[in-house]
This record gives C-alpha cells, structure tokens and sequence, in this order.
C-alpha cells in the first residue's frame, strides 16, 4: 500500500555513497512529477537532474554543506518559472491543440483570460504562484520515490542565487524552488533512521464540515 510506503520513508540524513539509484526508478520518479497537477496545467517549472561529481560538490557547498547532495547518486533540483508570459502561455496553447487535436476557440479563450489575469501582475507575484505549482509536483517526486523504495531528502535549506548561478538557470527564465537528493540510506550514521515517525493525530490535523 502507498501508505506504508510513506511510512517507510524519511528525510534521510545520511546516504550511502557506494549505492547508485538504478536509472529505470528514477525515470519512473521522474515521470510521476510529469503527471502532477498544476494550475491550469502550465507546469511552470523544470527540474534539472544532477549527477555530475563536480556539479554536486557546488551544490552542497550552497546547501549549508549537507553530504546527502554528494553521497546520493541524483540530485532532482525544481525550479520555477520566474514570470509568466504570453509566450510561454502561448506555447502551453499550442502542444494541448497539437495533443488533442487542435487549438479551439474554447482554449484559446480559456488561456487569453488567463493571460489577462496573470500578466499584469508582478514577476515576482507570478514566481510564487508558479513555484507553488512546482511545490506540488515536488510532493509528487518524494512520494514516487517512497513508492520506488529510494531514499529522498527534502531540502529548502540552500541559497537560491548560488544554486541558480551554478546551474545558470536564471539567464534561462528560473528561479530554484527546492533540492532532492536520491539515493539509498546508509547502514549506519543516520541519527534519524529506525526513529518512530511523528506526526499530527488525525483528529487534530483533520476537521470535517457536514
């Protein structure tokens, strides 16, 4: 069951160096961030998979020196669109027309009023809509990874501007939103592993309205 797979993982301290995710799982993770729900289904965000020694050296330099960053094999980084603009909406217009066979006046209409409300606002307005929507498919990554029995680490606690510098992906339009390191945890070091998982009980965490 997906539950006991969300129960088996945490945010893994320590990863094992000596152990490589096979390329199918993480074309399998990968792929489930492809299918995750986004406004509007504009999916503003890329995600830059690393694997480079080097590049993973800088990036854990950036990320307060976390060894998970260089000891997993693959380091999933989500960045966000850093505005909206007509013609990467536009662009969105095009591949729907091209996959369910043709622009309609109902699309277009539905994206032109779209436009009207997202580009008048600020870039950074619109950088924070569209890195919730990466946030989302972040979520979907982490849980695709439980699902593949990969270790994962969320990670928020980087700088922004040296992640975007090393991986030049201002100059490209994006802002970095989150890092996730994959790999498998290691044997022993990880203060976190075998510790019982906490959270809310669900009558705290869930009100019903009837």
């Amino acid at each position: 069951m997906l539950n006991e797979k969300l129960n088996w993982r945490y945010a893994t301290k320590k990863m094992d160096p000596s152990r490589a995710v096979p390329q199918a799982k993480v074309d399998r993770i990968l792929e489930a961030v492809q299918l995750a729900p986004t406004s509007s289904g504009l999916q503003p965000f890329e995600v830059i998979v690393v694997t480079n020694p080097e590049v993973k050296a800088k990036l854990r330099a950036a990320a307060w020196d976390q060894a998970q960053i260089t000891d997993g094999s693959h380091v999933l980084v989500f960045a966000a669109w850093d505005n909206y603009t007509a013609e990467r909406i536009d662009a969105v217009v095009a591949e729907t027309g091209r996959q369910r066979g043709g622009v309609t006046e109902a699309l277009t209409g539905y994206y032109d009023r779209l436009k009207g409300m997202y580009l008048p606002r600020s870039a950074e307005e619109n950088y924070q809509h569209a890195a919730r929507q990466a946030y989302i498919a972040f979520g979907i990554a982490v849980t695709a990874a439980a699902f593949e029995e990969v270790d994962a680490t969320p990670m928020e606690g980087f700088d922004p501007a040296q992640v975007d510098e090393i991986l030049g992906l201002r100059a490209r339009g994006l802002r970095s939103v989150t890092l996730l390191p994959l790999g498998y945890r290691a044997a022993e070091g990880d203060w976190l592993q075998g510790q019982k998982k906490v959270r809310k009980p669900l009558n705290e965490l869930v009100h019903n309205v009837a």
